[in-house]
């Protein structure tokens, strides 16, 4: 009997031990976010500084105390070189098998849009930091699960007009644009902006990101008596288009979307490089508030290469990704739990949050999805291989 009596109670205890364990248990279990961007090739900077962005955000947030008891947020990453089927492959993967909470996209609008329709099937959050196609958030799914912090394009291709007119007194506007999801995407919210002014494009060209000269495009354009180009393309194809127009020797303005921003742009087209002038979300430059003389503290600190502002590039990618993150984490921090469905309601409640680019206050509703409006641009151009504010160094 007393045997008995032993082993139920040696059998209690270790219930009742298992028990307590669980919780700290599961406390302990990280919490995981994906990146899926491009981590290789032409674009890969971009990548890095998106990855940097996540990453200071990220130490500080563990450095708090992590989340939801004490659970601490680790990023997972994947390569999507650009190409949407890698990227729904990568996604998919950190989905099923590494269970992130909110996968986070990268520089390319039809990746990023590939990525949302699985993440809107599967429920899980997507966050995107640079890719600025306009169907990305408002892609017609209820619910949606894309938020993003960065540019869109239909408010951007409002801003390029705007900036054209103003700087260059331009009336003739022409485009050249690639001709994917993202160029799409631009030529409907340019033409709107046009048509807002009752004016049109003197012409539309498109270019293929594989093609090495875009000479024909641009001469259809220079004859229809364009004074100004809306330029959309990544790094590579936007420095073909610059080296063309050195061939033909037609110095004609360009004012870009933030493709050229996403890496080796100075190096592949060459001097006029610094002729392009693009949209950019922040700046590391000037006067910084104190969150940004925080994360540049942590850059420093973090990566010894950075001594510098000029250092920080492209800052967009950095300065999205890191206010990006807080913004998720206080949405998984208000649901409560990293359930896709809670951690979508709980962007919703947040209130307020003093972040990088600016001050959020209720930045997302079932009905906006997309933090930054048209006062949240600077517009730069590039020095040597840094990216500079308008206005701040002569050209």
């Amino acid at each position: 009997m007393f045997c008995k009596n032993r082993r139920t109670v040696l059998a209690a205890v270790i219930a009742a031990t298992a028990y307590c364990t669980i919780p700290s248990a599961l406390a302990a279990e990280p919490i995981k976010i994906g990146l899926v961007t491009a981590l290789s090739g032409q674009s890969a900077l971009s990548g890095e500084a998106i990855t940097r962005g996540l990453s200071v955000a990220i130490d500080e947030i563990n450095a708090k105390g992590g989340l939801l008891g004490g659970r601490k947020i680790e990023l997972v990453r994947r390569d999507d070189e650009g190409n949407p089927t890698k990227g729904v492959t990568a996604a998919r993967e950190l989905i099923y098998k590494e269970k992130v909470a909110v996968i986070f996209g990268g520089l390319d609008t039809p990746v990023s849009i590939a990525i949302v329709r699985m993440a809107n099937q599967e429920k899980v959050p997507f966050m995107g930091p640079w890719a600025a196609g306009t169907p990305i958030t408002k892609n017609g799914t209820t619910p949606n699960f894309a938020f993003r912090v960065s540019a869109v394009d239909e408010i951007v291709d409002r801003g390029m007009l705007n900036y054209a007119q103003k700087t260059f007194k331009a009336t003739k506007p022409g485009m050249i644009l690639v001709n994917n999801s993202w160029g799409e995407s631009n030529e409907k919210g340019l033409t709107a902006a046009l048509s807002a002014q009752n004016m049109q494009a003197v012409g539309v060209e498109k270019f293929e990101a594989t093609d090495v000269d875009v000479v024909p495009q641009l001469t259809r354009l220079k004859m229809a008596g364009a004074d100004v180009l809306f330029m959309v393309g990544n790094v590579g194809p936007s420095a073909q288009v610059v080296k063309s127009l050195d061939r033909m020797g037609w110095k004609v303005p360009i004012v870009s979307h933030w493709g050229p921003a996403g890496g080796r742009f100075t190096e592949l087209a060459g001097p006029s490089a610094k002729n392009v002038t693009f949209v950019q979300t922040y700046s590391f430059f000037g006067k910084q508030s104190a969150v940004g003389e925080r994360v540049i503290k942590a850059l420093k600190a973090k990566y010894p290469e950075i001594k510098s502002a000029e250092d920080i590039t492209p800052a967009v990618g950095v300065a999205n990704a890191y206010d990006a993150m807080q913004l998720a984490a206080l949405a998984i921090a208000n649901a409560g739990s990293t359930e896709g469905d809670a951690v979508r309601q709980g962007f919703y409640k947040i209130d307020r949050y003093e972040g990088l680019i600016k001050t959020y206050v209720k930045p997302f509703s079932t009905e906006v999805h997309d933090a930054l409006t048209e006062n949240d641009y600077v517009w730069a151009y590039f020095s040597d291989n840094h990216i500079l504010p308008v206005g701040m160094a002569s050209r």
